[in-house]
């Protein structure tokens, strides 16, 4: 399994799958966000996906967004981030998507629902992202690959997985 997740500590991709050393492919970033592909101007995370998919052949990449996001949080506040230019940058990669402030039907983020629904919303985008890759394109033209959205409840340790039949986050 090739595991992208955000870089909060709080998010431990082997605690939460129970994968064993060498069981699980990881990339971490800020907002657990997938760059938009661009041919010609290789970036360190689609190589890490590139790897995964051609070189591992992971059958299944997850994409898990999670509870209290500061990244995402900071996207649907509309966050002043001017101080700190690299993680606005960054984080430009998912301003323009609108799906980040919308609503999800199982926002479960108590604190601030708004954050949790963009949370949902943003993984599904990420996974729309993946698919613009072509080594993923291409293995889920031969239905050699799974692409999966997960939430992840930091307080409870409880993971939604999105069901396309529903379009709803539901228990794993």
């Amino acid at each position: 399994m090739h595991s992208i997740t955000c870089s909060d500590s709080r998010v431990v991709p082997a605690l939460i799958t129970g994968a064993r050393p060498g069981e699980l492919f990881e990339l971490r970033t800020a907002g657990n966000i997938v760059p938009p592909y661009a041919s010609g101007r290789p970036t360190g995370e689609a190589a890490t996906i590139e790897y995964a998919v051609e070189v591992l052949g992971v059958s299944d990449v997850v994409v898990c967004g999670h509870s209290h996001c500061g990244a995402v949080g900071a996207l649907v506040r509309g966050d002043d981030l001017t101080a700190v230019p690299a993680v606005r940058d960054w984080l430009a990669h998912a301003a323009d998507d609108p799906t980040v402030t919308g609503t999800a039907t199982t926002a479960s983020d108590t604190d601030d629902p708004t954050v949790a629904a963009g949370v949902q919303n943003h993984v599904l985008t990420q996974l729309l992202r993946l698919r613009s890759y072509p080594c993923v394109e291409q293995r889920l033209a031969k239905g050699q690959l799974r692409l999966r959205g997960w939430y992840y409840e930091v307080h409870t340790g409880s993971v939604r997985e999105h069901r396309a039949t529903t379009d709803a986050f539901e228990a794993l």
